[in-house]
């Protein structure tokens, strides 16, 4: 055998009862499992890993991650890799960087730098989603799949404009929906607070999730509010859900802002019924309590209609800053969740510019301030938004169709711990100090149901022939480094984490392997939605 993992306590994904075992691992997959006491002479192999004291896992899969960019300016990803992380789920919220056009590129760097970066240093030579995946198989640190992001594709046939689309753009958006799950994408993406895919109605998505169910992938919807009419807009995605016949995945299902403290037995009852009916759908969370997002997301969806410059103009424009300035503070804006923003909630985490890197770690004291850092950084200011509530975060993480995902923006100067931290402080706090998973539960959460998820026969388990995507891991001393005031701080308790039976991380250090690649979605998989 390539190696032997001796004597550890193997916590196998399932959530059934860890158990001591030798487990041996050849040509980049699981090949047998001892368990201590059955009488066999012990495996051996080329090398030998003394796991005693250590858990041995399934590598942790990071259903929600924005490392679109991350991943090829930064192929090492010590962020992730140093967590645990084997694989991650790329082209969340609706936009990414395929499939697109020239113009639309052009766009979208401008409206999510705040998210990626502008990615100055890259070459962006791919335009469909397969190139893309082409890209990542180059050589990357963790594994990725992609979900085709619909607000991109709405803006690359029909611009940033909030209308119906004819027939024939609706028609073209499910080809390039089709075309991008051909390729390899898991499934399709919504950020139904942002522009441009908050223009979309429930019948123009429930047509495109009709594609996504023919390729048996699933939908991941931001839904359209985490705050005021939080439990409709999760009820609007079950419903869209059950029409289309497509699986569901509600990203970052959290309940926040003060309107819905306490209120997540409410949410987890909806999804209950709806599991209950015959719906598939599982969610994801992150174990902190604030949100990230960029500035601009704010924003009303009017102030955004035509894209990035037209956004700027109406800044600019003293008239239309006033009605920007009235629908957040007064109404409630759409970008913000229907509610009316806080401004003492929301601190400066990432700037584009850097002569505004004064302004990172401070609170925004009003609209005047706001204003002046969207336009000075051109629409690329990230924020931390401090508006969860925890006894709703331990409750929803409890329940039976939770999965992790960090939604860890990895830029800025002061980016949200999340993005270091979201595995291991599953591990360490909300196990070991709170009790409010076992450990064998949390794994099993991080592995194995996110696996299902996304129709991975041969990963999320420990298992013989499985891929050997592992992570040792310390149960007693595993912890998040990263806190809000050193946020890009290493986690501690995990040694050695493994893809295809590689080390990418070795003694707690990197050790520069690129063993990642694309994860695709099977094509004899079409045609078998439900």
């Amino acid at each position: 055998m390539d190696l032997v993992v001796r004597g550890a306590r193997v916590v196998d994904g399932t959530g059934g009862p860890a158990y001591v075992a030798d487990v041996a691992v050849d040509r980049g997959r699981i090949t047998e499992i001892r368990r201590e006491g059955d009488g066999s002479r012990r495996l051996g192999g080329r090398r030998v890993v003394d796991a005693a004291g250590l858990a041995l896992a399934p590598g942790f899969i990071d259903m929600h991650a924005h490392s679109d960019l991350a991943l090829l300016e930064d192929p090492a990803h010590e962020a992730k890799a140093a967590q645990g992380v084997t694989l991650e789920v790329l082209g969340q919220d609706g936009l990414s960087y395929a499939p697109v056009d020239d113009v639309t590129l052009k766009e979208l760097r401008t409206q999510i730098a705040g998210w990626n970066g502008p990615g100055d240093g890259l070459e962006f030579g791919w335009r469909g989603v397969g190139a893309y995946l082409d890209r990542l198989d180059r050589g990357i640190a963790v594994n990725a799949a992609y979900l085709v992001p619909q607000g991109t594709v709405r803006a690359m046939v029909m611009g940033w404009t909030d209308r119906p689309p004819s027939e024939r753009e609706l028609d073209r958006m499910k080809e390039e929906v089709a075309r991008g799950l051909a390729e390899g994408a898991v499934g399709m993406s919504s950020g139904l607070t942002y522009t441009p895919g908050m223009y979309a109605s429930d019948g123009e998505l429930t047509e495109l999730c009709r594609v996504v169910a023919h390729y048996d992938g699933y939908y991941c919807p931001h839904h359209r509010s985490y705050g005021a009419g939080a439990l409709d807009a999760y009820e609007e995605m079950v419903t869209l859900a059950r029409q289309s016949g497509c699986a569901l995945h509600l990203a970052h299902a959290t309940m926040n802002f003060d309107e819905n403290s306490g209120r997540a037995p409410e949410l987890l009852a909806l999804l209950d019924r709806a599991l209950d009916s015959g719906v598939d759908v599982t969610l994801d969370t992150y174990p902190y309590t604030p949100g990230c997002t960029t500035l601009v997301a704010l924003l009303p969806s009017w102030a955004a209609e035509g894209g990035p410059d037209a956004t700027l103009a109406r800044l600019r424009d003293d008239t239309s800053a006033e009605a920007i300035r009235r629908t957040l503070e007064i109404e409630g804006s759409d970008g913000c969740h229907g509610v009316p923003v806080d401004w003492s909630t929301v601190e400066i985490s990432g700037v584009t510019d850097p002569a505004l890197s004064a302004r990172i770690g401070t609170r925004v004291d009003g609209w005047p301030t706001a204003r002046r850092l969207l336009l000075d950084d051109r629409l690329g200011t990230t924020i931390l938004q401090h508006v969860g509530d925890e006894p709703n975060v331990r409750t929803i993480m409890r329940h039976r169709a939770h999965t992790a995902g960090s939604d860890g923006i990895l830029r800025g100067a002061k980016p949200h711990p999340r993005a270091y931290g979201t595995f291991p402080e599953y591990l360490g706090r909300y196990v070991r100090e709170l009790g409010v998973l076992t450990l064998e539960e949390c794994v099993a959460h991080l592995s194995g149901r996110p696996a299902a998820r996304l129709r991975l026969a041969d990963r999320g388990l420990v298992r013989p022939g499985h891929r050997a995507d592992l992570v040792l891991f310390d149960p007693d001393t595993v912890a998040a480094g990263a806190t809000f005031d050193r946020p890009r701080t290493l986690p501690t308790g995990i040694p050695h984490v493994l893809i295809d039976g590689r080390f990418v991380m070795e003694d707690g250090r990197r050790t520069g392997v690129l063993a990642g690649r694309s994860v695709r979605r099977s094509p004899a998989r079409a045609g078998q939605g439900r």
